[in-house]
């Protein structure tokens, strides 16, 4: 059993310049939270693989393709692969999300 306090990860460099600490990496799929301090936002971007969020804590605003909705805890989101998706945090409130990507990439993330 491996057991990883998500607390004591430390925040990777990424082109969001956020915080975003990978909590799990394996062959088959990878797991990352991210950290939106308030007016913090993801850049717009394309994800080779599908990926899930799932809310931790606060709430936040998701934009995938043309659709942009307001989320809050507990919610999970579903975005498909190659479609232009990014997170922003509106509020006043720290926000924090999982993002869970099946199968583990093996493109990068693309800008846009």
């Amino acid at each position: 059993m491996k057991i990883t306090d998500v607390s004591t990860v430390i925040s990777g460099p990424n082109p969001h310049h956020v915080d975003a600490r990978r909590i799990y990496d394996s062959p088959h799929a990878m797991a990352v939270v991210i950290t939106l301090q308030p007016g913090e936002a993801l850049k717009k971007h394309i994800t080779p693989v599908d990926v899930f969020f799932y809310v931790l804590e606060g709430t936040g605003v998701i934009e995938i393709g043309d659709e942009k909705k307001t989320v809050g805890k507990d919610i999970l989101v579903e975005s498909p692969a190659r479609i232009p998706h990014r997170w922003m945090n509106e509020s006043q409130a720290v926000f924090r999300v999982l993002v869970v990507k099946v199968p583990k990439p093996t493109e990068e993330t693309k800008l846009l």
